[in-house]
């Protein structure tokens, strides 16, 4: 699997650099606006140093939300774009503002809480569990970051019939940051929270925190690639 994965994501990467402009060629290097969840779950620190032995591209990578990612290039501050969420990054290539966009990976989202689970989701469906932990009012922490896991994230309180925006206390709380913030935050506040599977897997700081929901169909997470 890592194998494959290395393979695809480095032609990907390959291929996007082809159609850059003539300048590139004087530097040889280009800046990646790609999702926090790449960074934090050690896929850049482990592809990067392969692709710029193979290729001798040196790339910088700038580790936003989806989102924000996205207005990095709209300003022309990247050359490509590496985040997962389709329908914004369909609306990117239509603005005009990418040449293409290729299905480069994908992982899944896992619903993670605290081992005793006061709101009872554990094996239970992604619909099923939000609701319940809208119910019981459990602490449940958003990236609030306009990422791909936030939109994600809220996608799925909608799915849920569970307008989050009218709907949330004390008990919600957005934090405004990236993926490695919000499972700290969450393992300091025993609380509930949606994180892409790649970053859980890599999180050092778990406390008494454990996956509670997965293998939902609605939790498939594609990321893509763009040249800006």
């Amino acid at each position: 699997m890592v194998s494959r994965l290395r393979r695809f994501v480095l032609i990907a990467l390959c291929g996007a650099t082809l159609t850059l402009s003539p300048a590139f060629s004087a530097d040889r290097s280009i800046v990646v606006a790609s999702t926090t969840s790449t960074e934090d779950s050690g896929l850049f620190g482990y592809l990067l140093p392969l692709f710029t032995a193979k290729t001798g591209i040196a790339v910088k990578v700038i580790a936003q939300g989806t989102g924000q990612a996205l207005d990095t290039a709209r300003r022309g501050d990247a050359d490509v774009v590496f985040v997962h969420a389709k329908a914004q990054e369909e609306k990117f290539l239509a603005e005009g503002f990418g040449v293409k966009r290729f299905d480069v990976m994908y992982n899944d989202f896992v619903l993670i809480g605290p081992k005793a689970d006061p709101a009872g989701i554990k094996g239970k469906d992604i619909e099923t569990a939000l609701k319940a932990i809208k119910a019981r009012e459990a602490p449940f922490i958003s990236r609030g970051d306009r990422s791909g896991t936030h939109t994600a994230e809220l996608a799925l309180w909608r799915q849920a019939g569970i307008d989050i925006e009218a709907g949330k206390g004390p008990w919600y709380r957005a934090i405004g940051q990236g993926m490695g913030a919000a499972l700290n935050t969450a393992s300091a506040l025993q609380a509930y929270v949606l994180s892409d599977r790649g970053t859980w897997i890599s999180f050092k700081n778990r406390g008494d925190l454990d996956v509670l929901v997965e293998g939902d169909k609605r939790l498939f997470n594609q990321y893509g690639v763009m040249l800006v």
